[in-house]
């Protein structure tokens, strides 16, 4: 009652006498909203008091989406909508009568422990990709794109996609106004998106695609505008369209962003500790020649800022482990690089001196081209400058499909590293995807000699369904493939997966809401054995169960089973040390990797709601795995935890904890382990002043090798002799600090500090030795035409 009397007095205060407004009910299909162009302005407080407001489209109606999905949303939720020659504007009263609104003043991109409104804009209605702007209801506000069909490297063990699958990027930073408050019914919002933020249409008339999430933390639950299916393959497919938006401003934009950073970098010396500076001018130039085609470049841009990758312990440790982009540079329009395979991976550019990027689109067609010069220390020699060139080409067919041609080249010296592979995505029967790619790489060392070159091919097709879902892929990728702008971390394979879910869903109000079961197989060949018909190299099999309980519970239950058969080629530097029975030397013996062994692990994550102060997640894998610098089976426990607090509307404080530990199965002892405590707090001053501060200490150790058979010390070569390996210890302790002010994105000001200690014993703090730490300032200033 308090609900519906709330908005009889809203209307009635909002609506002149003779006001027209269209409203647009998802319910009801009324999915294509005819959107008002006005000349007006409005103060972006968070109050909607301005007449604008009433002659504003009303988009109303909304769906549940999760839990369950296409059932009326448990809650009330009204956006107006309407837009200038410059700005489109958006108001939203969210009302709740369930529980409370979770509301902090939350940092850029971390309120996902609110309540928030994420809206979904699409301005090519191409359904492919999107901008996001999510705000919650004290107006914080995180930005990014989501891109349909594309997932980032994805750890073993962890099964496959999501339901439909999506990458969303909350890297890029757009400049927009947002502000709001709590009300008695809810909370309100008001937003004003400059068209220069974004890329949209050259033509004078276009049609938007939208869709508004509403996310419900004390339940769990997300609620959409228009009615959208979680079995359907594409999720913006389902979203409603703004219609008919005209004559918006279409001018050039110039951002010109210059920094400076001075920075102190301290180490120890023969005699003492001593500084070194390093001043850097630097900067950045973004220029939208028309709203769809937009150039940005860079010269000597500065990352410090940027905080340090968390620690990482790799399961498999033949492959390099996948950290994300976050310099700002790369980050902007990098959704337009998207390819398949990972064939685009920034990170590879370490330290540019200049970099440019050209990002545009035509019609139904994409184009992204990047070209960098690195820093001369990331080549072989330390002293040339590799050269990167990147082309992304996409052309968008039927409804919801693409084609696509990936170019990219590293060039050093005389030598080079090129790849060419066309790609395809074919949406069908509305849940169905169908997946191919097919290329190449040929590739040289920088001093010269013979090129050689490989192919990567892969055929997929996927189902998406509600009730049931199936993955079925088939990759080849050759011995010599070498993709050195992108993240392929394993050549030489061929793997066939088959994968089969099924989804249960419980009733409004049932302690279970949902179940779901992926079982599935994994087979992987040597690349040239399998053409040769020889027989399969691993072998996976696992049963993923994931347990959605009522309140925003998750828990997830993964049995794995898998059979190795080691590469010998792997183990050709290996040789068993022997002492010598005539001398007081060594004999060097061959060293014969074990046999086809098999393994049991099983995976664990368990997800807590989002209460209103904490959230927390916990990760474990237990059982006997692979230990692939032995040939070896071990005791594998590794568990990871982490908890988000927040204490007071300001603050937030992030513990976690990655404890990994692998114990030789034959006779007990331990051969490697990792204690990782990592402690971020976080306190927002206010929405532009933030201070930041991280600690993580990190332990690992190594037992020196022994051959398994025999219990015999092993040796690699490095190039000259065989080297007996040895025990490996770190005690790493690392201390950040970063104070920032932010009043709009590109305007900034960053000072900070970062030390890095170790002690000869771990966990004791008693004898710290600093071994090298730094002070940096950095100011920047973005002028915008």
């Amino acid at each position: 009652m308090r609900t519906i009397l709330f908005v009889a007095i809203s209307l009635a205060v909002a609506l002149p006498v003779g006001a027209q407004q269209r409203t647009y009910h998802g319910r009801r299909r009324e999915l294509v909203a005819e959107v008002p162009r006005a000349d007006d302005t409005v103060r972006v407080d968070g109050v909607l008091d301005e007449p604008v407001w009433s002659r504003a489209t009303l988009l109303t109606g909304f769906s549940s989406y999760l839990p369950l999905d296409d059932r009326p949303a448990q809650d009330s939720t009204d956006v107006l909508v309407w837009y200038s020659a410059s700005h489109v504007y958006f108001g939203v009263r969210a009302f709740e009568t369930h529980g409370a609104v979770h509301a902090t003043l939350a940092a850029r991109d971390k309120i996902d422990m609110d309540d928030y409104i994420q809206l979904v804009i699409d301005p090519f209605n191409d359904r492919r990709r999107a901008f996001i702007f999510g705000i919650n209801p004290l107006g914080a506000q995180a930005d990014g794109v989501r891109t349909e069909g594309f997932s980032p490297p994805q750890p073993r063990g962890q099964t496959f996609g999501g339901n439909p699958p999506a990458f969303i990027d909350l890297s890029p930073d757009f400049v927009f106004e947002s502000r709001g408050r709590l009300t008695d019914a809810g909370y309100e919002l008001e937003v004003a998106i400059p068209l220069k933020s974004m890329r949209f249409q050259g033509a004078n008339r276009q049609d938007w695609a939208l869709q508004v999430l509403r996310f419900v933390q004390h339940s769990g639950y997300q609620q959409t505008w228009t009615p959208a299916r979680r079995g359907a393959a594409s999720f913006l497919v389902q979203s409603g369209t703004l219609s008919g938006l005209h004559d918006l401003r279409r001018d050039p934009v110039i951002e010109v962003n210059p920094e400076v950073t001075e920075a102190l970098n301290g180490a120890p010396s023969t005699s003492d500790w001593s500084y070194t500076s390093t001043p850097n001018l630097g900067g950045n130039v973004r220029w939208r020649i028309v709203p769809n085609l937009t150039m940005n470049a860079t010269v000597r841009p500065d990352f410090s800022q940027v905080e340090a990758d968390a620690a990482q312990v790799p399961g498999d440790t033949r492959f390099a482990l996948f950290f994300p982009e976050r310099r700002p540079f790369f980050i902007d329009g990098i959704e337009q690089f998207d390819a398949p395979n990972n064939l685009v991976y920034t990170r590879r550019i370490s330290q540019p001196d200049f970099a440019t990027k050209l990002t545009g689109r035509f019609g139904r067609t994409s184009i992204a081209y990047m070209g960098a010069v690195d820093d001369a220390a990331a080549s072989a020699s330390g002293d040339d400058h590799p050269l990167f060139n990147i082309l992304r080409l996409r052309r968008d067919i039927l409804q919801a499909s693409t084609l696509g041609l990936t170019l990219t080249d590293r060039t050093e010296r005389e030598g080079f590293s090129r790849v060419g592979v066309a790609d395809t995505r074919i949406v069908f029967r509305k849940a169905y995807t169908f997946n191919a790619s097919m290329g190449a790489s040929a590739s040289r060392a920088p001093a010269g000699g013979a090129t050689r070159t490989a192919p990567l091919w892969d055929v997929g097709v996927n189902r998406t369904g509600l009730r049931y879902g199936l993955r079925y892929a088939f990759t080849g990728i050759g011995p010599d493939f070498e993709a050195a702008t992108g993240f392929v971390p394993r050549v030489d394979h061929v793997t066939a997966v088959a994968y089969n879910r099924f989804s249960w869903y419980g009733k409004s109000g049932d302690l279970l809401e949902s179940y779901l079961v992926r079982q599935g197989f994994d087979w992987v060949w040597l690349h040239d054995r399998f053409w040769d018909g020889k027989s399969v190299q691993e072998t996976k099999i696992q049963v993923e169960n994931v347990f959605n309980i009522r309140g925003g519970w998750v828990l997830s239950v993964t049995p794995v089973r898998e059979q190795f058969l080691f590469d010998t080629r792997t183990y050709a530097r290996y040789r068993v040390l022997r002492p010598s029975a005539s001398s007081t030397g060594t004999d060097t013996l061959a060293f014969t990797p074990s046999p086809r062994t098999s393994t049991g692990v099983v995976l664990l994550r368990l997800n807590t709601p989002q209460f209103e102060r904490w959230t927390g997640r916990l990760t474990g894998f237990i059982g006997k795995d692979i230990e692939f610098f032995e040939t070896s089976t071990a005791r594998r426990v590794d568990l990871t935890g982490e908890v988000d607090f927040r204490p007071t509307d300001q603050m937030r404080l992030t513990a976690s904890y990655l404890s990994s530990q692998y114990t030789r199965s034959r006779d007990g002892t331990s051969l490697s382990r990792a204690s990782v405590p990592r402690l971020r707090l976080e306190y927002q001053l206010s929405r532009a002043l933030f201070l930041r501060v991280v600690g993580q200490y990190d332990h690992r150790q190594r037992d020196a090798l022994r051959d398994p058979r025999t219990e015999l010390p092993l040796g690699i070569f490095d190039g000259t002799q065989f080297v007996r390996t040895t025990d490996i210890a770190t005690r790493d302790f690392r201390m950040d600090w970063l104070f920032s002010f932010v009043p709009s994105p590109g305007t900034v000001l960053f000072a900070g500090y970062g030390s890095s200690l170790t002690e000869p014993d771990a966990f004791r703090f008693r004898h710290l030795e600093r071994v090298r730490d730094g002070v940096f300032v950095k100011l920047s200033y973005l002028f915008r035409r």
